[in-house]
């Protein structure tokens, strides 16, 4: 009985939740976004209708956490980050992870689903994948907070938590224009592009994050793009797969560098396109290294970053436990029916409604500050970047 009484307060914040969702920013803005504002204070927003249902007992409630994948290691961090945060904080966690299977994650959600949890943060795979488990989720009044990908095409998204996805593509651009002098330089410096997923709505983010920097350079002439590859679906990685990527790269590297031209950077949205092409650059490349950008900082990636010479110029560090911290203080405000902290009701425009986000900010690593960031955070110990 208590846990149905818990059920439909729930009910009343999600449909409450829906309602400031959609009213939180313009429904027809564009889903890939060109920016956002996070530097205001954060909003609210109420979860409870505006009734008092009081502090809700955590032993009583089940958070459901549906993962993409166990085979980037950025997940099993996340996944496991999630677990212990929400298992400290009192509450049940039924965590599955998906392998890269969008019906295997369909299911698995929808078993949640069927077997009351309380709350559903997801993972998706594909961002457009989970409309039948979303409309399940809606009709019994269970929550539902996305995760670091935005559920698109549903009005039962509740909150959106992330980091600024297009900083982190602002980060990399930054980062490239500094490290090139881009600014005095004469010029002109080659760049090839390795973007992310095209499933993966977060990848239009960096995609134009960092093109918005470069491609007033790309217009002067004073970046080069010898392959020509440059729309978002022309250089996109599906599942962001580093074979997909590697393979790709060598094609370009065989194609318009095997007479010994310069690839001066290669602009990769995360670390596991960014190690498909430093495989190629291994293997089919004999000219000056170039700066590789990459995110996440993965530990194969890391030790690419810090060895001597380098293989990986800079990775953006997204630190997953700020985010799994955030989403656990967001599942207990809506379990309480308290207010849900919110920084962004703007931007993320998921084709039918714009959903209230928490947005995290990213920093980049390299050489010169990964102690500081990786190791003395505990993020790492140094044995792990041996």
């Amino acid at each position: 009985m208590k846990k149905q009484l818990l059920k439909q307060a729930l009910s009343l914040g999600m449909a409450a939740v829906l309602l400031v969702g959609c009213s939180g920013g313009s429904t027809g803005g564009d889903t890939t976004g060109s920016g956002t504002d996070t530097g205001t204070e954060n909003q609210t927003q109420q979860t409870d209708g505006g009734s008092d249902t009081g502090a809700a007992d955590a032993g009583d409630i089940t958070v459901g956490v549906s993962m993409p994948t166990k085979d980037l290691q950025r997940w099993n961090q996340d996944g496991a980050n999630m677990q212990a945060e929400l298992e400290a904080a009192g509450y049940k966690v039924d965590l599955q992870y998906a392998s890269n299977d969008v019906q295997q994650q369909l299911s698995q959600v929808e078993n949640m689903i069927n077997n009351q949890v309380d709350v559903l943060v997801i993972a998706a795979i594909e961002g457009s994948s989970l409309g039948e488990a979303l409309d399940m989720a809606k009709t019994a009044g269970i929550p539902v907070i996305a995760y670091d990908r935005l559920l698109m095409n549903s009005d039962a998204v509740s909150y959106y938590a992330t980091f600024d996805n297009y900083m982190v593509g602002t980060v990399q651009g930054q980062y490239i224009i500094d490290e090139l002098d881009l600014d005095n330089a004469e010029g002109p410096f080659n760049l090839e592009i390795t973007a992310g997923d095209p499933g993966d709505n977060n990848a239009m983010f960096f995609y134009n994050g960092a093109m918005d920097l470069l491609k007033p350079y790309i217009e002067s002439g004073k970046l080069v793009i010898q392959s020509g590859q440059q729309e978002f679906e022309d250089v996109a990685t599906a599942v962001w797969a580093t074979e997909t990527a590697q393979s790709r790269a060598e094609n370009i590297l065989s194609s318009y560098y095997a007479d010994g031209t310069n690839v001066d950077v290669w602009l990769c949205s995360n670390d596991s396109t960014a190690l498909g092409v430093e495989n190629a650059l291994a293997a089919n490349y004999n000219g000056e290294y170039p700066i590789v950008t990459g995110q996440d900082c993965d530990i194969e990636n890391t030790k690419n970053m810090i060895a001597d010479p380098p293989k990986q110029s800079m990775s953006v560090f997204k630190d997953t436990r700020t985010l799994a911290s955030q989403v656990v203080k967001m599942v207990t405000q809506i379990v309480n029916g308290e207010t849900v902290d919110v920084n962004d009701t703007d931007t993320y425009n998921n084709g039918v409604i714009t959903v209230p986000s928490y947005l995290c900010e990213p920093v980049f690593a390299d050489a010169s500050n990964y102690k500081e960031l990786l190791i003395d955070s505990g993020y790492y110990t140094e044995d792990q970047l041996k």
